[in-house]
């Protein structure tokens, strides 16, 4: 193991069993290398690597801290991830997508508020007859986003925000304007928004499926179209 991993290690396990908190302070560097048998450039370099991935908050002048480890912050850097995949790869996110999302908009069903479902309503109501595609980006993010964490399983909604890269998200919803399909699209919103009014689970499980694998179909023949023209 790497020197640097054997640090991460070290301090991931001090974490693990509670010998540090979220909120807390680490121990001067001095002091804590000495506690871990550590280098003081070994523990800068882990230090420095789980501050990249919000394990730790490095706050110059002040000190190290652990974070608070919510899901939310911990998975934030997934969707910056799944971005930098290829076709393939990130139709396997999708998938994944696919099968997590529906069960999530279904257990928004029995939990979304009525001020919630008349927001996302008002939403859709504003996007007007001619949206951009960077427009309809945008309201769909916000769209899913909000019927997720209506289902109130916070570590599903992080995992699912991380999963929706917003590159990917981008320039799947500008293929469908430039093709003249996002109309449609937007109607899986409303079917979707009407099961949620109507508290049917598994209508709202479909329409989720549906709607996912539509963004899953256009990204697989992506490709293709691509050579065509």
């Amino acid at each position: 193991m790497a020197v640097t991993d054997e640090a991460i290690e070290k301090i991931k396990g001090m974490i693990v069993s509670g010998a540090l908190r979220p909120g807390d302070r680490l121990p001067r560097e001095s002091e804590l290398a000495a506690r871990l048998g550590l280098s003081r450039n070994s523990l800068r370099e882990a230090v420095r690597a789980l501050s990249l991935i919000r394990i730790l908050d490095v706050r110059q002048g002040d000190g190290t801290y652990v974070t608070s480890l919510d899901p939310q912050l911990l998975l934030a850097a997934l969707g910056f991830v799944v971005d930098f995949h290829r076709d393939d790869t990130a139709l396997e996110f999708l998938a994944v997508r696919r099968l997590l999302e529906p069960a999530a908009t279904a257990l928004a069903a029995s939990r979304i508020t009525e001020a919630e479902l008349d927001e996302l309503d008002a939403r859709l109501d504003a996007l007007g007859d001619d949206p951009s595609a960077g427009e309809l980006a945008a309201a769909d993010l916000e769209f899913h986003r909000t019927v997720v964490r209506a289902g109130g399983n916070t570590v599903l909604s992080s995992l699912l925000d991380g999963l929706s890269g917003p590159a990917t998200r981008d320039r799947i919803w500008h293929g469908l304007a430039a093709e003249g399909t996002a109309r449609r699209a937007l109607d899986e919103h409303r079917a979707i928004l009407a099961a949620l009014r109507d508290r049917d689970a598994e209508a709202a499980r479909s329409w989720a499926t549906v709607h996912v694998a539509g963004a899953e179909r256009w990204l697989r023949s992506a490709p293709a179209r691509a050579a065509l023209g």
